[in-house]
């Protein structure tokens, strides 16, 4: 994929052993809210989106890992890191814009009066 970008690809003995090192620390730190969700949703026994993502950048991983250490087959390191990238940055946006809507109910909260009185059919308080 980057290298169809670049127009070359850039290939040196050992390439593949960088790759799955940096890849590592894309999966494990990268992956790890991901890895949380999961952890909560099965406890919840509710799977949802976090588990999906969990099992994707796993297959991916143990996958490529596969391959580097003598698997014969195409690493996805590159797919790995821009799906952990994307979902991250979707999580990111998802979590701020909670936030936003709960401080937003705090304000209005503050806007409530502290005692109230009741109107009867009448009129009277």
């Amino acid at each position: 994929m980057i290298q169809e970008l670049l127009g070359f690809e850039l290939r040196f003995e050992g390439d593949r052993f960088v790759q799955f090192f940096v890849s590592s620390i894309v999966f494990f730190y990268g992956g790890w809210p991901f890895f949380k969700g999961l952890k909560d949703e099965i406890k919840d026994k509710a799977p949802g989106m976090m588990t999906l993502i969990s099992l994707a950048i796993t297959a991916a991983y143990v996958y490529s890992s596969a391959v580097v250490f003598g698997l014969d087959g195409k690493t996805f390191f590159w797919e790995l890191a821009t799906l952990i990238a994307i979902m991250l940055l979707g999580h990111w946006i998802e979590m701020k814009s909670v936030m936003g809507a709960s401080n937003a109910l705090e304000e209005l909260a503050k806007l409530m009066p502290s005692e109230a009185n009741r109107i009867t059919d009448n009129g009277d308080t």
